[in-house]
């Protein structure tokens, strides 16, 4: 993509574009954290009731990932934040990459 240089329109195109786009939480596994306590942390960090929190703690466990969230990149951002507050391996995509 070109920019003109006399206005920028496109690079701001690109970057509203880039930023409107939905983005996907990803938790992925590791060998510190009981199954049980990632469970809550779904319940209480992303509002899951139990079963849909272990369905997503099992794919974590069984698959290596769990897209667990997929919306704007703000909210993207803030679970991101919070479930590595939790200690859970944690990261952010934009979907369709």
């Amino acid at each position: 993509m070109e920019t003109r240089p006399d206005t920028g329109t496109r690079v701001a195109e690109a970057t509203d574009a880039r930023l409107a786009r939905p983005w996907q939480v990803i938790v992925h596994d590791d060998p510190v954290n009981l199954m049980v306590y990632v469970t809550r942390v779904f319940m209480q960090v992303l509002g899951f009731p139990k079963p849909k929190a272990e369905a997503h703690m099992l794919e974590v466990h069984h698959q290596g990932r769990s897209i667990v969230w997929t919306g704007g990149r703000e909210q993207a951002e803030v679970y991101v934040l919070k479930l590595r507050a939790a200690a859970l391996r944690t990261t952010m995509e934009p979907v369709g990459e």
